[in-house]
């Protein structure tokens, strides 16, 4: 039973390759078949290509010669040297004009057609067939890996000019949460998520759906007037590993972003810490909750009054909001739960925030916030006067708290 499937392998395999091979290249391999069979492999392999038992005999013998002196008289098909030339060869200044179209700025050619254009393999290949190197797409490709280039997306890694005292804020930072910690006190991390279409609108991601079945959208990103966007806040427990999101539908502005702290504190956060005298807040430099914005002030101002309990805040510099942990721990797995799903309505926005779960024991909640918030109001300096705000020595315009006033 095994010589029939090793016979009937042998069959196989000998059908594919004896087209391509001579008769000297055809017993070889025979023989080598029937070396690798052992003890009566001569026989079978005879059986299975059709070849005589002394053609395979002679095969064995030139396999013996062959590994005795690594050269075979006449085993050769072409003689050295021969074959066709490769490209970089026959032309050599292929390689430097395809450089000088891939990189024209730094190579000395500013002017090149290709400069303000997409550079795929075919406009290379046009371009470098106009200039007298005559080449296919797939040459491109080849040529363009043995230079050491690839296919590469933008990375986003500049973050403009770098503040003096970053690295000091961090540290400012990191303090401030491990003493409020210690006194288990509650410490959050603020933002807004990225405002999102409402409606039948393509997003980015894929989901599991019956095949040749996607779930169809619209062609056009147009905003829908009467369904407009959604605007979700987040507030992030850095103790808890627990997210709150109001999704608001009118502005971002700084009444919004307090009124979303306001709701996670009598949604979550008052029943989490009870004993609670002071709440600190790490937000970014801009947005809604900007460390030059007035309104936001006034309104952190109000809700102190109203908590009845100081509110500290630390605003991370200039051009680091990615280190913001509710981006990396809210955030971004909130638009992992919705990828691929159109956001049809705001109910389907909070159902998707609201099911967000990850290993590591995330909870998140969320709610519609369907007030209007007035845009461009201003906070005199009379009224700033009157805001109970000390700022810390340490750059007092990013670190600061708010007692309440009464």
């Amino acid at each position: 039973m095994q010589d029939a499937k090793v016979e009937a392998r042998i069959r196989r395999k000998f059908r594919l390759v004896a087209v391509e091979l001579d008769e000297r290249r055809r017993r070889q391999w025979a023989a080598a078949e029937a070396r690798d069979a052992g003890w009566g492999g001569i026989s079978l392999v005879a059986r299975a290509t059709g070849l005589s038992r002394p053609t395979i005999m002679v095969g064995l013998k030139e396999l013996e010669q062959s590994s005795k002196c690594r050269s075979v008289a006449g085993a050769r098909v072409r003689s050295p040297g021969g074959g066709r030339r490769s490209l970089t060869e026959s032309d050599p200044g292929l390689l430097d004009a395809l450089e000088r179209l891939i990189d024209p700025a730094t190579r000395g050619d500013p002017m090149s057609p290709l400069r303000w254009t997409c550079k795929s393999t075919d406009k290379l290949a046009e371009e470098l067939t106009r200039l007298n190197h005559p080449v296919s797409d797939r040459t491109v490709a080849g040529l363009l890996k043995q230079c050491g280039y690839s296919l590469q997306a933008n990375r986003k890694m500049r973050e403009g000019s770098s503040h003096p005292d970053r690295n000091a804020q961090f540290e400012y930072i990191n303090r401030q949460v491990i003493s409020f910690q210690k006194q288990q006190q509650p410490v959050i991390s603020v933002d807004t998520k990225k405002k999102e279409l409402v409606g039948e609108f393509k997003n980015p991601g894929v989901e599991w759906q019956p095949k040749d079945q996607p779930q169809e959208v619209n062609v056009h990103d147009f905003p829908d007037k009467k369904m407009g966007k959604a605007i979700p806040y987040g507030v992030y427990d850095l103790a808890c590993n627990e997210g709150w999101v109001s999704v608001g539908i009118d502005h971002d502005t700084a009444e919004f972003a307090c009124a979303s702290i306001q709701r996670w504190w009598s949604e979550m956060g008052s029943a989490r810490f009870p004993r609670a005298t002071k709440l600190l807040i790490t937000a970014d430099g801009g947005g809604s909750n900007s460390s030059r914005n007035r309104l936001w002030k006034k309104s952190l101002q109000c809700l102190a009054d109203e908590l009845g309990m100081t509110l500290n805040v630390c605003h991370f510099p200039p051009g680091t909001s990615k280190w913001n942990k509710i981006e990396h721990r809210l955030f971004c797995f909130i638009t992992k739960n919705w990828r691929g799903r159109p956001l049809t309505s705001y109910e389907v926005i909070v159902n998707l925030i609201a099911n967000t779960t990850t290993k590591t024991g995330l909870t998140v909640r969320a709610a519609l916030d369907q007030r209007q918030y007035e845009t461009g109001i201003e906070v005199s300096d009379e009224e700033l006067e009157h805001f109970s705000i000390t700022r810390a020595n340490f750059h007092g315009e990013w670190n600061y708290s708010i007692k309440p006033r009464r």
